[in-house]
């Protein structure tokens, strides 16, 4: 069992340990967005979402991760997790993040919620 829990980065956290992760990584990556630091915040962006974002705007992720306009996106609302999947709710944004062997990771960002549609992200992955 110890070696399961060793090999699996989430896989015996509690729930509520779980969703403070993930909450976690969503704040530092708000405050990143927040303070213009953005080597930190493409560090927390999924591969393949940092990939989609490159590729789309045709330069690195330091550069084109600005350009999103993502909003200041204020205090932690609620988080919830399922399986290796999270969703983070804060004052302003909805961050969907997965979990990845070095941790929580952003896959979505600067999402917005539409009436029986999914979510408007401006920054995420495949």
């Amino acid at each position: 069992m110890v070696l399961a829990c060793a090999l699996s980065l989430t896989g015996c956290a509690t729930l509520g340990e779980r969703e403070s992760a993930a909450s976690r990584a969503a704040l530092r990556f708000e405050q990143s967005v927040r303070h213009a630091d953005w080597s930190r915040a493409c560090a927390a962006l999924a591969p393949q979402t940092r990939q989609e974002l490159t590729e789309s705007a045709k330069t690195s992720c330091v550069k084109a991760l600005p350009d999103e306009q993502l909003p200041y996106a204020g205090a932690l609302r609620g988080s919830e997790v399922y399986g290796q999947q999270a969703q983070v709710v804060l004052n302003t944004d909805t961050l969907f993040l997965s979990a990845f062997p070095t941790g929580w990771l952003i896959t979505a960002a600067g999402c917005e919620p539409r009436p029986r549609q999914p979510y408007q992200c401006k920054v995420k992955g495949g």
